[in-house]
């Protein structure tokens, strides 16, 4: 049975109460009076805090909790990297971006006759353990990264230590594989595929996506996702690491439990045939600098998923995650989350009832989005 978390003198399960303290809080916070001396309050300790870098950080230390979870995610992510390093892993980060590096440097105009000297060997040696168990490879990186290693010792001026890598290098690799057309290192622009869609095809996409929460009664056919997913797959990440996974709850038990965590979901989570969490991991990066990385790439990623989900007759909603302890603990408790795994969104999916209101949400003007060269200190 799953535990439940409860505060002392009550029976009531965790949602349930957190549901009933917030609706409190709100209509407390509704009252006129109590809502200007909360607004200036929140002023006036705000101003304070936010004066410069050190009363921020002594902010901080007044609610030592507030980052406690992304801080421990953080630590444990570093770790989870340093101990991958040395043993297969089945989309090996280290190598992804290593990879992605040796591209960039080989596309460079002009390109020196020698480069990547300071991460080479680290890639060979990345290599060299990536082809160890075929088991756990995955066949497009393992392409991706024979090719581009072709490429790079093709193209560099080597000496007697590049002489030494690329000879560790044709031996992890073996013999190319029959029958390959298709190259996987860099090209040329031009070679790209035709372009068939119109600016005003893609905007009329756009236009179309609206975050539905009304879905007809039925499952959600698992080959429609997967299409969806293969876009999302071909948004751009930092060194082409995709930190993140989607996990996707169709099992309609899961379904409920999932989808009935987040605030966001209220009111219309009973409805939802699909249910996706949208899971950050931090075990990608070997710094703390890149962790905002899985924020950024995850919602890029799922941006096109969205609109991949509408080419093929399906609707979405994105359920907002804020990092707020109660829910954090639930839903790590019920999918299993590591420590290094942040929830970055859920999405509701599927069929979406034609007879269903959907708000209109008004954007903004192009005029309060944009700015051309503009100069510090100017109103926009």
């Amino acid at each position: 049975m799953e535990r439940q978390y409860r505060l002392p003198g009550t029976d009531r399960g965790d949602m349930a109460l957190l549901n009933e303290m917030k609706t409190r809080v709100q209509q407390v916070l509704a009252r006129p009076g109590v809502r200007r001396v909360n607004d200036r309050t929140q002023r006036g300790v705000l101003n304070v805090l936010a004066t410069n870098r050190a009363t921020a950080t002594i902010g901080f230390w007044l609610s030592p909790f507030g980052f406690n979870r992304e801080r421990y995610a953080i630590l444990t992510g570093r770790a989870a990297y340093r101990r991958n390093q040395d043993r297969v892993h089945a989309t090996s980060p280290r190598l992804r971006r290593n990879i992605h590096r040796l591209e960039k440097a080989l596309i460079m105009e002009p390109r020196r006759p020698r480069f990547a000297l300071a991460y080479i060997a680290e890639t060979v040696e990345a290599y060299e353990l990536y082809q160890q168990d075929c088991s756990l490879t995955d066949a497009k990186l393992a392409r991706w990264s024979t090719d581009v290693l072709h490429a790079y010792f093709a193209a560099v001026d080597k000496n007697d230590e590049l002489e030494a890598l690329e000879t560790r290098f044709l031996v992890a690799a073996g013999e190319a594989p029959d029958g390959v057309e298709e190259s996987h290192s860099p090209f040329l622009r031009g070679a790209s595929p035709e372009l068939t869609v119109a600016h005003e095809d893609l905007l009329n996409l756009a236009i179309r996506r609206r975050s539905v929460r009304w879905f007809e009664d039925r499952p959600v056919d698992r080959d429609l996702i997967d299409k969806a997913l293969l876009v999302a797959r071909q948004s751009p990440t930092a060194c082409n690491r995709q930190p993140f996974e989607y996990r996707i709850y169709d099992d309609p038990g899961m379904v409920r439990k999932v989808a009935a965590i987040p605030f966001g979901a209220a009111g219309y989570h009973h409805n939802i045939p699909t249910v996706v969490v949208l899971v950050g991991k931090l075990d990608n990066f070997f710094s703390a600098r890149d962790r905002h990385v899985i924020y950024i790439d995850a919602s890029l990623s799922a941006m096109a998923f969205m609109l991949g989900l509408e080419t093929v007759g399906l609707a979405s909603s994105v359920i907002n995650w804020p990092d707020f302890e109660p829910l954090e603990r639930k839903m790590a408790r019920v999918i299993g989350l590591e420590p290094y795994e942040r929830v970055v969104m859920l999405l509701a999916v599927g069929h979406p009832r034609d007879d269903a209101g959907v708000p209109y949400s008004a954007k903004k003007s192009l005029e309060y989005l944009r700015s051309y060269n503009p100069v510090p200190g100017s109103s926009t």
